[in-house]
């Protein structure tokens, strides 16, 4: 999560972004074949996509996280159940080609957001985004055995083996060539 800055940098907002973008080419299309009802649930569930992943990663714990990519997972879903309750309609022959992309986007949609899942709930943070006490014991031990080498090296003699290595000169704060 944290290589994330933006929500617009994540992968997952970015298909949905692609989702949304190619549901509003088929609506703003002239003769749109869509009925009124559904244009409007069309694009209200393909722009939910998008707008759920933005708001979970906006809020503060992993689990409001998980809920809001599964409301995002939700909406796609139901792009995909729109797509296949007209596909095979004649009126949709016209643009047939770009209710199969929109079903592919969604399902690449859900996909993405059902793996993103996964690894929040198997992952190493937990509640408000904090590591897990058996992860910081982790970090704090190899933390404790790094500064213990550092140390190490910054004490060398000059006439220890390793005094001129590039590691103890760097410990130092020497320049290393």
């Amino acid at each position: 999560m944290a290589k994330y800055q933006k929500f617009e940098e994540l992968p997952a907002w970015q298909e949905a972004a692609r989702l949304y973008n190619a549901v509003l080419d088929v609506l703003e299309a002239p003769g749109c074949p869509f009925s009124p009802g559904f244009r409007n649930q069309l694009d209200r569930a393909a722009l939910s996509v998008s707008n759920n992943i933005a708001e979970g990663f906006e809020r503060t714990t992993t689990a409001e996280l998980a809920q809001f990519l599964g409301i995002a997972r939700g909406s796609a879903g139901e792009v995909r159940s729109m797509m296949a309750v007209v596909v095979n309609r004649t009126k949709m022959k016209p643009v047939a080609r770009e209710l199969a992309r929109i079903r592919a986007l969604a399902e690449s949609c859900a996909k993405q957001l059902t793996a993103w899942t996964g690894s929040i709930e198997g992952g190493p943070v937990q509640g408000k985004r904090h590591l897990t006490p058996e992860v910081k014991e982790r970090r704090a031990v190899a933390d404790k055995a790094t500064e213990f080498r550092l140390n190490f090296l910054r004490g060398l003699r000059p006439e220890h083996p390793l005094y001129d290595t590039p590691e103890a000169r760097a410990a130092r704060g020497e320049a290393v060539a």
